[in-house]
């Protein structure tokens, strides 16, 4: 059996012109990873991240900790398969066919528009986008306003999922940076659930969580979801 070691990236800049970089906090939460896993004697063979700089930048500030401790930390793989959903082109895409045809979304757009402050607005955008995400996922919209669909995102995690742990030998251990999308959907597939669960799921993924799975040809298990047990408490955060 080998084991695979799926990240979540490390706070992002939330509400600022250049979200796909990470927050001071951020890399302390990707370095506190990193030495967590040199205290547990963890070195992986592998380590896989998206294209986006959050995924990598995480991969990068985890790697450091190991180098800077005369370890060798393996050059990140990059797969697009392990890309975050395209949350900005679907809340623009469908947001205004939505708000059209549902009073509950277009309450919650009005009010985000009316959010008096940070936490206001932070808790508005979660819940509208919360809503058209799952309207994404079911597929309650017509053909041409989403740049990717629900089944062509999903497929393409799985198969960046199967790429990153093909050829591996047994006893290895694989790292992957990823966001919470693409975490949603390995445990709706191990657990064999509706694909609505991978988005219920991937909104309670915290930001440098560690979801790890063994694996063994085709066969996958699920041994912990979302463990932060790597942070401390002042370091727990979602966005």
């Amino acid at each position: 059996m080998s084991d695979l070691h799926v990240v979540r990236h490390g706070q992002a800049r939330l509400f600022t012109d250049d979200y796909d970089r990470l927050s001071d906090l951020g890399i302390s939460q990707a370095e506190a990873l990193g030495r967590h896993w040199l205290g547990q004697g963890l070195e992986p063979d592998a380590v896989w991240c998206g294209s986006l700089k959050r995924q990598r930048h995480t991969a990068e500030a985890v790697g450091q900790v190991f180098v800077d401790n005369g370890k060798h930390w393996p050059a990140p793989q990059e797969l697009d398969g392990f890309n975050e959903y395209p949350a900005e082109d679907i809340l623009d895409g469908l947001l205004p066919y939505l708000k059209a045809r549902r009073e509950d979304i277009a309450a919650m757009a009005t009010a985000l528009e009316t959010a008096s402050d940070r936490n206001d607005r932070y808790r508005a955008i979660h819940n509208l986008l919360e809503a058209v995400v799952a309207a994404w996922v079911r597929g309650e919209y017509e053909d041409g306003l989403v740049p990717v669909s629900w089944p062509v995102f999903s497929d393409g995690v799985r198969q960046a999922f199967q790429q990153a742990t093909r050829n591996t030998a047994s006893g290895s251990t694989v790292a992957i940076f990823t966001s919470g999308g693409p975490i949603g959907i390995g445990m709706q597939t191990v657990m064999a659930a509706p694909d609505i669960k991978a988005a219920e799921l991937h909104w309670r993924v915290h930001n440098c969580s560690v979801t790890r799975f063994t694996f063994s040809g085709r066969r996958i298990s699920l041994d912990r979801f979302n463990d932060i047990s790597h942070l401390p408490a002042d370091m727990h955060t979602y966005r």
